[in-house]
């Protein structure tokens, strides 16, 4: 067959991939090792030898194709002294599957609408992660897809949250994954719907109100059906080539897989990936995978397996968000408790993420409220997670209970660690209550895992479903998350300082099992808001504590009342009057009474 000559010179187009031209189709590769490379795809019956790419002379073959048009399928055939490869696009925006072709996809064609949304302040974010395979499943034997997280948009809205934090939804091998294992960074999981599915569901959140936070993962590729994988035929050590470290440094607990965080082409490749989702998408915020094993090879704080090429990447990534899109959140999962993820980048080798996960947090909380005994409960512990803050901020941390790690690998739901196959009983209930409104009146930015609300049981899997019947029969439960959600966001104007910057320990009664502490903002009434929060299975009446200001205090939350589930016991905490009288280093006190396991939250009317 004839060779067609489809390259002009003075044709400058910008960026990788599939890019759509009045004229056709312009596509730009990387593969520094191969000899030759073509374009197989549906407008020339996958012709292997038909449509050739020029040598750019940077290790980039381009050019335009004029026969090919949005929609159609491709693939790259490279000539390699490894012999002839057949492989997607590296850049590709849409794959029919992960074993498939790659799709030319057009990203200026979505209708965004005149959709205008603006990202809540973090202090006034309340995250809801979310996994779209299982949140909201049509048919079963089959994964859910985005259109089904859009259904239930309103609950969550309802509900009271306003973002939404969505586990990889990368192509993968398969319909079922948690995400993690990204086979096509780029692409949408064809089984979820695609790209214009995930921007039906940004644009609907929007118009809900509610944020979108993208969790992405850079720390390694695949490791399954990965077609960067020796991509150009090239590779050392029988490691992943160009793509990949192919020393020591590819050693990652999923294989072998570590990006070549030194490598222009790559660091390009991950940062243009970043930089897509909140440009292209809208999306609203990262959230970066286990950043560990990108700073650092061995996450072990090794000296000598520092990555400081992970290190430059993130201050670039992060550095560039920070100056285009100041408001969009970025959230590390590094779990080592450090300042400088969340210090500025130039400042004290921060690394310039919004704010971090807090394993200071989530690990002694569940272990208080998990503990079969009370006498094993530690106050100081509850006190070190409440007061934790990291770069001077106590927003530069995300707090929690639950999520994907923490009710999975050999753990559960809160609940269930605590019941063992019987999540409806009084003490699963009590203490799974308890420890979500320690999550919603602690500084810092609080995050629920979906079906929390719905006291899901066991743990979670990726074939496993939310069951939805559940909403009815726990209706009281949902609606103690949404009465709690409500007072952290203000609704009523009468708890601002649940979100505000201050906090202070009032009490920290070891004895007894009793936290008491204060939060707010500027101070005063409708500001200042008093917790209180019940560790032992003992009631306690009239119990004196400290408070801020004289006059009278309301409860504006019992979690034991009997309205939120028919097995509590509606213990009678009434309003307070405070008086003057010094009591834990405040000049007023009041007493207060709670039931076993609960939480009270007191503040005075505006």
């Amino acid at each position: 067959m004839e060779q067609r000559d489809i390259v002009d010179p003075l044709i400058k187009v910008e960026g990788m991939g599939a890019v759509i031209l009045p004229d056709g189709v312009f596509f730009r590769v990387w593969a520094p090792n191969a000899t030759a490379v073509y374009v197989a795809g549906t407008f020339n019956d996958f012709s292997k030898d038909e449509d050739s790419l020029q040598s750019e002379g940077n290790g980039n073959w381009a050019g335009l194709v004029i026969s090919a048009k949005k929609g159609d399928e491709y693939k790259y055939v490279l000539h390699t002294p490894k012999g002839e490869l057949f492989k997607n696009d590296p850049y590709a925006r849409a794959v029919t599957s992960s074993v498939g072709n790659s799709i030319v996809y057009d990203p200026a064609e979505f209708n965004w609408g005149d959709v205008s949304f603006d990202m809540p302040s973090w202090n006034k974010l309340v995250i809801y992660e979310l996994h779209t395979g299982t949140f909201n499943v049509k048919e079963e034997g089959k994964p859910g897809d985005m259109y089904g997280i859009i259904e239930k948009l309103p609950y969550l809205k309802e509900l009271g949250i306003n973002a939404i934090e969505i586990m990889p939804p990368f192509e993968f091998p398969g319909g079922f994954s948690w995400g993690y294992n990204p086979s096509q960074p780029f692409a949408i999981e064809s089984e979820y719907g695609g790209p214009d599915a995930f921007k039906c569901l940004v644009k609907a959140a929007h118009e809900n109100g509610i944020a979108v936070i993208l969790d992405v993962v850079y720390n390694h590729f695949g490791p399954g059906d990965l077609d960067i994988w020796q991509f150009d035929g090239w590779q050392e050590n029988e490691k992943g080539g160009i793509y990949f470290y192919n020393d020591w440094r590819s050693e990652t607990p999923w294989g072998d897989t570590r990006p070549d965080y030194g490598r222009g082409e790559v660091r390009q490749y991950i940062r243009d990936n970043a930089m897509m989702w909140l440009e292209e998408y809208r999306v609203d915020g990262l959230r970066m995978d286990m950043i560990p094993y990108i700073r650092n090879v061995h996450a072990d704080e090794n000296p000598g397996s520092v990555l400081e090429d992970g290190l430059s990447l993130l201050r670039w990534i992060n550095g560039e968000i920070a100056e285009k899109f100041p408001w969009k959140l970025t959230i590390a999962e590094d779990l080592h408790g450090l300042d400088s993820i969340t210090n500025p980048v130039g400042h004290d080798d921060g690394l310039g993420f919004g704010a971090q996960w807090d394993a200071d947090f989530v690990h002694p909380v569940r272990t208080a409220l998990t503990a079969p005994e009370d006498k094993d409960r530690s106050m100081a512990a509850m006190e070190h997670a409440l007061m934790s803050q990291y770069s001077g901020n106590p927003f530069k941390r995300v707090v929690y209970t639950e999520s994907h790690d923490e009710v999975a690998n050999g753990k559960a739901r809160v609940a269930e660690e605590i019941a063992d196959d019987d999540v409806n009983n009084w003490y699963s209930k009590k203490r799974a209550s308890l420890g979500i409104a320690m999550v919603l009146t602690a500084p810092g930015i609080p995050m629920i895992f979906q079906g929390h609300e719905l006291l899901e049981d066991k743990w979670f899997s990726d074939t496993d479903p939310i069951d939805w019947n559940r909403q009815k029969q726990f209706n009281g439960f949902v609606n103690l998350h949404k009465d709690l959600i409500q007072l952290r966001l203000n609704y009523d104007n009468n708890t601002e300082g649940l979100s505000g910057q201050n906090t202070e320990m009032i009490r920290v009664d070891q004895d007894k099992k009793v936290l008491v502490y204060q939060r707010w903002q500027n101070g005063g009434k409708g500001d200042t808001t008093v917790v209180v929060l019940n560790f032992s299975s003992e009631s306690y009446v009239d119990y004196r504590i400290g408070m801020p200001e004289a006059g009278m205090w309301k409860i504006r939350f019992n979690s034991d009342w009997e309205g939120y589930d028919k097995e509590f016991s509606d213990f009678t905490s009434l309003d307070t009057e405070a008086g003057a009288g010094e009591c834990d280093g405040l000049p007023f006190s009041a007493n207060v009474s709670v039931a076993g396991y609960t939480a009270l939250i007191l503040s005075q009317d505006r």
